[in-house]
């Protein structure tokens, strides 16, 4: 007598169900990693020699008005108690107020942060523009003067300060060649006639169309968003030459030109399509480096951006915007990460493969 075997049922999890799992792992990832980092710039700032209530009602007050502003801080509850009020502050996005401003942080950031944003993004156009070609150029032609050319500035943009590159800039290409526009983002004698729409100063200056204004603001950011785009460009052209390499050596390429395919079309067609998606997780790394790495080059061309403000609050001991703007670019960065790993799962099929 046959029997028939029946195919036995597994519990496999629906596809809703993993993208359910995969969302509330990736949520509680991110909330912990937040409150990890709120907790770590809150002790930082209790254990720093700075007396916020010094700080703000200055060495030369009562001790009457010293108690009370002491007790008005919640300075005289236990220190679980302010971490938790501090916590709940923050999930409103309140981060105390600026001593440097007398403002909200919040609104201070929301004011500074566009032309930071600015500058950021015209350093990675610069990058992405001259890194990926380079990178796999060098690839391409691995081992001759170019691919040593390539190496030697990279190494040259890693070994060199920023703040020497911006001084020795503005001296050579602004106060000798007078090339480009000064310190700050704009000219005076324009800065009254600009109306921000957008934050982003070269967009607004086109919108107005005024070419001259345009131009004027072009001049200012073109410099240290060259700088900063250096960095940019060597790290990103060295990943790219990194993983070219790693795709030029696989067999396909081989079979490739064997059955007579152009190396050029080997390169940019196959290869290169390989290696798109990590190279955007290095590319978005990158930008959300600069929004970071811009302290010192907002510095020295007094760029009235993020690096700026935070900078200054850094040497005046105010601790509600060095808090404020630490917590900002951790979120960025976690931000980044979470959206470089959405995109090698909707980008790469293997990675689906493997969760399924």
């Amino acid at each position: 007598m046959l029997q028939v075997m029946m195919p036995v049922a597994h519990n496999t999890p629906s596809a809703g169900w993993r993208l359910l799992r995969r969302l509330a792992r990736g949520f509680i990832s991110i909330a912990c990693t937040l409150l990890g980092l709120a907790a770590l710039t809150f002790f930082i700032g209790r254990l720093l020699p700075i007396d916020p209530v010094v700080a703000i009602i200055g060495d030369n007050a009562s001790q009457e008005a010293y108690d009370k502003m002491f007790h008005q801080l919640g300075l005289d509850q236990p220190l679980w108690h302010q971490f938790v009020d501090y916590v709940w502050q923050l999930q409103h996005l309140d981060f105390g107020i600026a001593l440097t401003t007398s403002h909200p942080v919040a609104l201070d950031i929301a004011r500074v942060f566009p032309a930071t944003l600015e500058l950021a993004t015209v350093a990675a156009i610069i990058g992405v523009g001259f890194g990926i070609p380079a990178g796999v150029l060098a690839a391409m032609y691995r081992n001759t003067w170019f691919d040593h050319l390539m190496r030697f500035v990279g190494l040259l943009s890693y070994s060199t300060p920023h703040f020497w590159l911006g001084l020795m800039g503005l001296l050579l290409f602004y106060a000798t060649l007078g090339w480009i526009g000064g310190p700050g983002r704009i000219d005076f004698i324009y800065e009254f006639d600009l109306h921000p729409v957008t934050g982003f100063w070269l967009v607004d200056s086109a919108l107005s169309g005024n070419w001259e204004m345009f131009r004027n603001v072009f001049g200012h950011i073109i410099l240290p968003a060259s700088i900063l785009g250096l960095s940019a460009l060597a790290y990103i052209s060295r990943m790219t030459r990194s993983f070219m390499l790693e795709q030029l050596s696989q067999e396909y390429i081989i079979t490739a030109r064997v059955k007579g395919m152009s190396w050029a079309r080997c390169v940019w067609v196959h290869a290169f399509r390989n290696i798109a998606v990590p190279t955007l997780t290095v590319v978005a790394l990158s930008w959300a480096w600069l929004l970071e790495g811009a302290v010192l080059t907002e510095t020295v061309f007094a760029w009235p951006g993020f690096g700026r403000y935070l900078t200054n609050a850094l040497l005046a001991g105010d601790m509600n915007a060095v808090v404020g703007c630490t917590l900002l670019i951790g979120a960025i960065f976690v931000g980044i990460n979470l959206l470089c790993d959405l995109l090698y799962r909707l980008f790469d099929p293997r990675t689906r493969q493997e969760e399924a």
